[in-house]
């Protein structure tokens, strides 16, 4: 059954076909699909970052991924019933020449899986972009769903893994089979980041695994992750600056982990870092 965007009124089926005209969508109808890790390798060496951002979002190696992610879209949370779900991958979103990069787990069931867009939708992504607003990295205050006119200035965001996780928990081959989608575009960006903030322990890790396989200079044994840590790691593409941050999900928010005094400070550290 087809349901009206919540934003332009459209109908469209859940999941959401690739070129159906969903905002944002970057896929056509003829967007290549990798079915398998062997495929998402081959697809991955792509030197075009709206193409990456387009295969991505087609993607099918992960079978538990992809039932889950179109299970949600079907059945929806009760709140979100009258509204139509993406139900498919989620790629990287922002400027193309980021001088910030925001990397994070996964989008969640009902957030960027049902928005199309990666952190909107949930209230870690409100925490997240009211952030970004304060401290003049967005041009809003709110990112609802695609096509709501937000754009980051500057900044660029990507998920290591980019489907919505049963339980917010990848497993290892699922995160190892998303990898190269994400190596790429860290490939891609790099050459004009200056800092690189991990919303996480997980985002924090996936990071390094995917610097060190890029060829940075990341210290052994790792640097630990802790919020506002900062570490200067040399790339093949130039110096970046890694910085922890405490993932704004509910747990850390609500018993006050996390605050909006402790997020600001972080992205104004980035924001500072970049020039």
């Amino acid at each position: 059954m087809k349901l009206p965007h919540p934003l332009t009124g459209e109908l469209f089926e859940s999941p959401v076909p690739p070129g159906a005209g969903w905002p944002e969508d970057p896929a056509v109808r003829r967007t290549p699909v990798a079915r398998d890790a062997g495929e998402v390798v081959e697809l991955a060496a792509t030197g075009e970052l709206a193409e990456l951002e387009a295969r991505v979002s087609v993607c099918r190696a992960c079978p538990r991924l992809v039932e889950w992610r179109e299970d949600v879209a079907v059945g929806k949370r009760k709140s979100f019933a009258d509204q139509p779900y993406w139900g498919r991958p989620i790629p990287g979103w922002g400027v193309a020449e980021p001088r910030i990069l925001i990397v994070g787990l996964a989008p969640a069931a009902n957030g960027g899986n049902r928005t199309g867009r990666v952190f909107t939708g949930d209230r870690s992504g409100d925490w997240l972009f009211a952030s970004l607003h304060r401290v003049g990295l967005a041009n809003q205050a709110t990112s609802e769903h695609a096509g709501d006119g937000l754009h980051l200035i500057g900044t660029r965001m990507i998920a290591a893994v980019r489907c919505a996780p049963p339980a917010n928990k990848p497993t290892p081959e699922e995160r190892d089979t998303c990898a190269p989608w994400y190596r790429r575009e860290l490939e891609l960006t790099l050459p004009s980041a200056s800092s690189i903030v991990c919303l996480g322990k997980f985002a924090y890790d996936a990071l390094l695994a995917a610097l060190t396989a890029l060829g940075a200079d990341v210290p052994r044994p790792r640097p630990k992750f802790g919020h506002a840590v900062e570490y200067r790691i040399p790339t093949p593409y130039g110096e970046v600056t890694v910085l922890g941050c405490f993932h704004p999900s509910q747990q850390n928010t609500f018993t006050g982990k996390l605050t909006e005094r402790m997020l600001d400070a972080v992205l104004l550290r980035a924001k500072t870092l970049s020039g």
